[in-house]
């Protein structure tokens, strides 16, 4: 299974899932103080690093292949942990798939983005050079350099994302056009959220999730913290997520 990252651990599952335009390895430096807890893994979701799956599809569908993952490696009932577009993945998940499901992480993600469009990520691609070298992706994403990194390919021309750029738009167009608060509702594990405080998610909707859950739901935010929390802010989103795993894995 290439598109699966064992990163080490034994016990309970801990199922870390990317962000979009991510990969599972992004999770590197989380997943090594996760292991004293559980078996940790790491799934490429569809369109992304090495999954074989090229093609955009629904976020249950995102869902469904989780599942079948956490199936195939004997890891129910797992923790998933999500950033972003792996962060509704994980929702969708325990909402779909309840028993294979024993508490989600949800780091900077809403549940309603309609009436935004994939049209600001298409102009931001546009301004992207060629990349001539790894360096020369850290210089240009800055803060987030390391995340891309290892994001990245090399090619004939240089350096590039690994998947397609018009079906990662494909993904983004779907949350513009619908949103998941039935999915919220339908969770019945222990919840955790975990909202950056300079991130970009439209405000209040991370707190009313605790409220609309149908399990115990917590909500932490990170001031000054950016979308990706878990390496902006890794001491604080260590802090939230072991004090989670606690509650969680001592039932």
């Amino acid at each position: 299974m290439r598109d699966v990252i064992e990163f080490g651990g034994a016990g309970p599952g801990i199922v870390l899932l990317h962000g979009l335009m991510g990969r599972a390895t992004t999770w590197w430096r989380t997943a090594r103080w996760l292991t004293p807890y559980g078996r940790v893994v790491g799934l490429d979701a569809r369109v992304h690093g090495r999954n074989p799956h090229r093609t955009a599809v629904a976020t249950e569908r995102f869902a469904d292949d989780i599942a079948e993952r956490v199936t195939e490696l004997g890891l129910g009932p797992s923790v998933l942990i999500g950033h972003s577009m792996g962060g509704l993945h994980a929702i969708a998940t325990a909402a779909r798939h309840p028993e294979l499901v024993r508490g989600i992480v949800v780091e900077d993600m809403a549940p309603d983005h309609r009436g935004r469009t994939a049209d600001v990520w298409l102009a931001y691609f546009e301004t992207w050079p060629t990349f001539e070298s790894l360096a020369h992706v850290r210089e240009f994403f800055g803060p987030a350099g390391d995340y891309f990194v290892e994001c990245v390919e090399e090619g004939p021309a240089g350096y590039h994302l690994i998947g397609d750029l018009a079906e990662m738009v494909a993904i983004a167009q779907e949350w513009g056009q619908r949103d998941y608060w039935d999915l919220v509702a339908a969770v019945r594990c222990p919840m955790l959220v975990i909202e950056a405080g300079d991130g970009p998610m439209p405000p209040g909707q991370m707190a009313e999730m605790t409220r609309r859950t149908g399990g115990d739901a917590w909500h932490h935010h990170i001031p000054g913290a950016g979308h990706v929390v878990h390496d902006d802010a890794p001491q604080e989103f260590r802090g939230a997520v072991e004090a989670f795993l606690c509650r969680v894995l001592s039932r």
